[in-house]
């Protein structure tokens, strides 16, 4: 016999009929909501949706984030070989060549995050990582400090449109309960760049002297060709909105935009990009942001001399640049762990406030 459905009773034992029994079930869903009016998924269609979601976006995010910050990241370990040498760099002109690429970034965030809105992101996104590949791999023509410095300058105009690009692709596709946990697994791209970049340098530094060629140079090449490899890729995969989603059946597309629209915050009235930029920049909270987010890439700026400070305790190249990838290991698994907290408790003053204090012990720990 095939299971019945049972009907639902008020409070005083009443049969409810099938409309009343389907109001209940409706205002049940609806309680499940926390203060913010997130809710909780209870639907299995929507439950199978975000884990499609999950298999399609977060992979192709997550190697492009990866392959980002390899390519931003890997001077630090080409000064391990012989870039100075090569080129003939000061140490201020290294720390300049570092430098610099922040500055190409700064003056394309803010333009960067307009366009993504008004072209396709998938064609926008694939194509600046295209011509990032390209220039990372052209890193290794360098031959003096100017070649050097123009192009991790363009490095960074071309870097900069990734990250606003991904974080709207994500809120294009998930909830707000849903997102912490996923800008989280995106953020380990970067830390385990960072933790791996070291043996991925060991291995090519390997090939130092093939073809002519130095360690340093192999490594601007193949890390650039294996980013154009997932540039190409990520014109095929990446998603542009729900409806227009090619590997998602007809009904997930309309479960897809219909669950976001849902979630979405009320807006009163129509904007303009501007008048939006305006709202922000009057925002004390935004400013707030943009203070801790200063502090918290000035202190994260230790990474491009990482490898060197190792080197100076006396380790050799392979040692050092084996010692580079405990701590970012570690701090990925964390890093996962916070933020699936703060999505699972839908909490985020306590969690980032806690995490900012554990994190200033360090900067005090190497300067006392």
């Amino acid at each position: 016999m095939s299971p019945t459905i049972q009907p639902a009773k008020s409070g005083d034992g009443a049969v409810l009929s099938p409309i009343h029994t389907e109001n209940v079930l409706k205002s049940e869903v609806e309680e499940r909501r926390d203060y913010s009016g997130a809710r909780e998924k209870t639907d299995p269609r929507e439950i199978a949706l975000v884990r499609k979601l999950d298999w399609w976006i977060m992979p192709i995010l997550w190697l492009m984030y990866w392959l980002n910050y390899l390519d931003r990241n890997a001077i630090a370990l080409a000064k391990l070989n012989t870039l100075e040498e090569d080129l003939n760099l000061t140490g201020s002109q290294y720390q300049t060549c570092v430098s610099i690429l922040f500055v190409g970034y700064v003056i394309v965030g803010i333009p960067a995050n307009m366009v993504v809105t008004r072209i396709r992101p998938s064609i926008w996104m694939a194509s600046c990582m295209t011509v990032w590949a390209i220039i990372s791999g052209l890193t290794a023509i360098a031959r003096n400090y100017t070649g050097l410095l123009l192009t991790r300058f363009f490095l960074g105009i071309t870097e900069a449109p990734y990250y606003p690009g991904a974080l709207y692709i994500l809120a294009t596709f998930y909830t707000r309960k849903e997102l912490a946990t996923r800008i989280s697994i995106l953020y380990t791209g970067n830390i385990l760049a960072t933790a791996f970049a070291g043996l991925i340098a060991l291995g090519i530094f390997e090939m130092h002297g093939m073809a002519g060629i130095s360690g340093w140079q192999w490594l601007f090449i193949i890390q650039g060709a294996a980013t154009l490899i997932v540039a190409l890729a990520a014109f095929f995969i990446l998603p542009d909105e729900p409806l227009s989603t090619k590997w998602l059946t007809p009904e997930e597309r309309k479960l897809a935009h219909e669950r976001t629209q849902e979630d979405t915050v009320a807006n009163k009235g129509q904007t303009t990009t501007w008048s939006g930029i305006l709202d922000a920049a009057k925002d004390p909270k935004v400013w707030l942001f943009v203070a801790m987010q200063h502090g918290h890439l000035g202190a994260n700026g230790f990474k491009n001399f990482f490898p060197t400070a190792i080197r100076t305790l006396g380790f050799n190249q392979t040692i050092t640049l084996v010692l580079t990838c405990p701590p970012y290991l570690i701090a990925g698994f964390i890093s996962i762990a916070w933020s699936w907290s703060s999505g699972r408790y839908n909490e985020r003053t306590w969690h980032i406030t806690i995490g900012k204090a554990i994190a200033v012990f360090g900067p005090l720990h190497i300067s006392s």
